[in-house]
């Protein structure tokens, strides 16, 4: 394995000390149990092999299975999901543990982009979607999450459960308090269902006046239908339980066909029975 060199990182950027690996692998266990086959471990990437694994799923669910376009990276390995950001970013991995305790398959990826790391990379990758102006004041406690995928045979919630709570402990470590990441919607339909669910969200979640933030490229959402009766995609509907608000409007992503809606996401405001959970307080 040829090991990952930035001599730009600090240590809030890089991985979690031994004892955050110490927690986020007993986070992991938990989401584990909730899948009784097979069981799973959270690892940070610390080599380009891990990071090469996490853009192949990151590919496969993206590309092959939504119909993404990939970004053009010169150089890039075919059959890998890569962007400018990543070279900036923190890669989160969770794999599946066999029996003879062999590294085991990459099934659920998150990347995390910190606030040292994304001065470094010139902004947030949430910046190119949406003016984050009124976010400011955050932007030093402040990570971003992206690039979240889950293997299609590895859906029934335990992968995520392994993610967020390797997540929420690197939060706690490194002292970062909010949390941000565009979640999006299929286009599929042409964007009524996105519609219809900013409509609904922003009558019960949207967040003050105060941290709203407008999209570059907005959905025309005035031109679709916003009548309909949709639930929110699984993954929203995770962080909006975890006390998560909707910033604004939603934008369109044309090279993944989607509408990103800009979420923000208070460590504080984590329901008391999600924080003992995920961080034993």
């Amino acid at each position: 394995m040829s090991e990952l060199h930035d001599t730009n990182r600090t240590p809030l950027a890089g991985p979690p000390d031994a004892a955050a690996r110490r927690v986020a692998r007993r986070g992991a266990r938990r989401g584990a149990q909730r899948e009784a086959h097979p069981a799973l471990e959270a690892i940070w990437a610390s080599s380009e092999d891990h990071v090469r694994a996490a853009q192949r799923l990151r590919y496969q669910v993206f590309v092959e299975e939504m119909g993404a376009q990939p970004a053009h990276i010169v150089g890039a390995p075919a059959g890998h999901d890569i962007d400018v950001f990543d070279d900036f970013c923190e890669h989160l991995l969770v794999r599946t543990v066999p029996a003879d305790g062999e590294p085991g398959e990459v099934v659920g990826t998150y990347r995390v982009l910190t606030p040292t790391a994304a001065r470094r990379a010139g902004s947030f990758y949430s910046d190119t979607e949406f003016d984050l102006t009124r976010l400011r004041p955050l932007r030093d406690r402040m990570v971003e999450l992206g690039r979240s995928c889950v293997h299609a045979e590895h859906r029934s919630g335990g992968v995520i459960m392994t993610l967020w709570a390797a997540l929420a402990q690197f939060m706690q470590v490194n002292a970062m308090e909010h949390v941000i990441g565009c979640a999006s919607v299929s286009m599929r339909d042409g964007g009524h269902c996105a519609a219809s669910l900013w409509a609904r969200l922003r009558e019960t979640h949207l967040a003050p006046i105060d941290f709203q933030v407008r999209p570059r490229v907005p959905l025309p959402v005035d031109d679709l239908d916003q009548s309909l009766e949709v639930e929110p995609p699984a993954l929203i509907k995770g962080y909006l339980r975890l006390g998560a608000q909707v910033l604004g409007a939603p934008a369109w992503d044309p090279d993944f066909n989607t509408a990103d809606l800009p979420l923000l996401m208070r460590l504080g405001d984590m329901p008391q029975r999600y924080r003992r959970h995920f961080l034993d307080v």
